[in-house]
Order: structure tokens, then C-alpha cells, then sequence
């Protein structure tokens, strides 16, 4: 099946800053891809390079099959956006503010009545932008953006500065949204919990490269095992930890041990507490780490490191 959206070596050079350094991402057909990475790690450049608002100094972007560079117009067909500027006209209502894309487009006067019953705004529709809270406006940009129907919905930071009823009306409604559009939503964001809660794939980038994609639920389960300890002495533990070949980072005040793809985690548990016992350091608690997004973002965008040898434990 064709990718929604597929980049292969996109890059992005200002000057002598290299913001994306080629990126290869593949979107599949009706996914929630979350496009993860921290603030300034080359999210937004590369969706611009994608909705062709910004030329790749090298690489090419497709979606749904179209090169973004070679036919621009018809790429944009395919495409809805929401990016951080909604540009509303707060003097006119929100159906007006959708009527006049729609006339722009050349779409029937059904679509607006379409798009809002989509997003659930039917109600609202003829009160002025003015008096909507953000997240009625965060709405109304996701209604714009649908306008014509598009294979392909492109959202960057739509949670921003919501309250948490704005966000999780706002998980809610784009989890379902493949579902009940057929459209394939790729969403930019910074915030771990809302990715894991509503994408069904991830990419994260960091730095400008992309470190890692694929279906996060395999994601998980393929990660490498996590134990999270609290000692009295965080650099004997340390020690001690990385005598057995783990990779050891500090974690809210406790550690984490991250253990080899595979390993037993109870078996580890208490092989580990032993150890650390026998060394003279105080254990205050210690347990296997749940799988989660936030433990993948962590072991992806962490520095590389050597291969570990093979040790077993005390």
C-alpha cells in the first residue's frame, strides 16, 4: 500500500545550520503518526518542506505519491494543514471564516456545514471568532483544514495551550478521526503523553535527524527493558550498575538500569538488588520500568554507545 506521506533524504540547510539532516519518513495510509522531538529539532521545518511551503536544499518529499518538488499545486490538493497561526477573521463567525476558504477552493456550500458537524462545532458555527475559546479555534483551524476532504491532515502543536478538558477533548477527537474521515493525520508535537495516547506510529527526531519510526505499539514492545531504583548512594549504585554492562542515567531524583533486549526483568530485579546489597549501597526501591513512549524517546535520542559486553550477574 502507497505511504501517505514519504520523505527520503530530506534536508534543510540556513546558512551554516543544518535544521534536517536527511530525513527518511514514511506516514502509512490512514495512521496518527506523532512526530515527536523537542522544541527546535527540525519538527516544523520539515513539515514545511513536505506542504512544499519551504524548498529542501536537498532530498524530496511525497505525498500520496506526488513529489512535493516536481508538482507542488497537486500536492497540495492533497493536503489540510493546521499550523500554529490560525488567521481567522475575528470579526466575521466561524462559518463565515470557513465560507470564504471555501469559496477560494471552489467547494460547495455543503462543505462547510460537513466539516463543522465533523468537529462537532455545528452549534457554534455562526457566533464570532471572537468569543471562542482557544479551543474552539484550534477546531475551527482543524474544520478549515478539512475543507474538500484531503487524504492527508498535517497539525502542527494543535494542543498548544489548551486546558487539560481542551487536550483531551482534543486526543478524543483526533484518535477517532482516521476512522471516521479515512484521512491519515500526521501530528506535531513535543508533549510525550499526548503522542502516546493518541498516535498509532511514531517518528522521532532529534537534532534534525530522525531516530527512530514504526507502529508504537511494536515499538514498545521491542524496547529495551527499564528498572528504576531509588539508593542512598547514586554513584556506588552507578558503579556497581555499569560493572554489569547496563547503561545507567539518572531519572527524577532515583536511576534507571536499562537491561538488554530480552533479559528477564524479575530475574534481573533480583539479581541487581544483590548486588547492590553486597556492595554496601542502601536500596530504597527497586522495580521494573513499564514499556512507554517516554522510555523509547529516551533510548533514542540518547548518545550512542559501545556494544555491552556480555556479563552475567553477581
Amino acid at each position: 500500500m502507497m505511504a501517505a506521506i514519504e520523505t527520503r533524504r530530506l534536508t534543510r540547510r540556513f546558512g551554516r545550520q543544518l535544521a534536517v539532516d536527511g530525513v527518511s519518513m514514511t506516514v502509512p495510509d490512514r495512521a496518527v503518526y506523532g512526530f515527536l522531538g523537542r522544541n527546535g529539532a527540525g519538527k516544523t521545518t520539515t513539515l514545511k518542506m513536505v506542504l512544499g511551503l519551504l524548498k529542501p536544499t536537498a532530498g524530496s518529499a511525497h505525498v500520496c505519491g506526488i513529489d512535493v518538488g516536481a508538482n507542488r499545486i497537486a500536492a497540495a490538493r492533497k493536503v489540510g494543514a493546521l499550523l500554529e497561526a490560525h488567521g481567522f477573521y475575528a470579526n466575521l463567525s466561524g462559518r463565515e471564516n470557513l465560507d470564504l476558504t471555501r469559496t477560494l477552493l471552489g467547494l460547495p456550500a455543503s462543505e462547510v456545514d460537513r466539516v463543522l458537524e465533523v468537529v462537532e462545532m455545528t452549534e457554534n458555527g455562526r457566533r464570532r471568532v471572537s468569543d471562542y475559546s482557544l479551543g474552539m479555534r484550534q477546531r475551527l483551524g482543524l474544520a478549515r483544514a478539512m475543507l474538500g476532504a484531503p487524504p492527508v491532515l498535517i497539525l502542527d502543536e494543535p494542543t498548544n495551550g489548551l486546558d487539560p478538558d481542551g487536550i483531551a477533548d482534543m486526543r478524543r477527537f483526533l484518535k477517532t478521526l482516521p476512522d471516521r474521515t479515512g484521512a491519515t493525520v500526521l501530528l506535531s508535537s513535543h508533549l510525550l503523553g499526548e503522542i502516546e495516547q493518541t498516535a498509532s506510529h511514531v517518528g522521532i527526531v532529534h537534532e534534525g535527524r530522525l531516530v527512530l519510526e514504526g507502529d508504537l505499539t511494536r515499538l514498545k514492545a521491542d524496547q529495551a527493558p527499564e528498572i528504576a531504583l531509588r539508593v542512598d548512594d547514586a554513584g556506588r549504585a552507578t558503579q556497581v550498575l555499569r560493572g554489569h554492562d547496563l547503561t545507567v542515567v539518572a531519572d527524577d531524583g532515583g536511576l534507571i538500569a536499562r537491561l538488554r533486549p530480552g533479559e528477564d526483568h524479575d530475574a534481573a530485579v533480583a539479581a541487581l538488588n544483590r548486588a547492590l546489597v553486597g556492595a554496601g549501597v542502601g536500596v530504597f526501591a527497586i522495580g521494573a520500568r513499564a514499556r512507554s513512549l517516554e522510555g523509547i524517546y529516551r533510548q533514542a535520542s540518547a548518545p550512542a554507545a559501545p556494544p555491552a559486553r556480555t556479563k552475567e550477574f553477581a
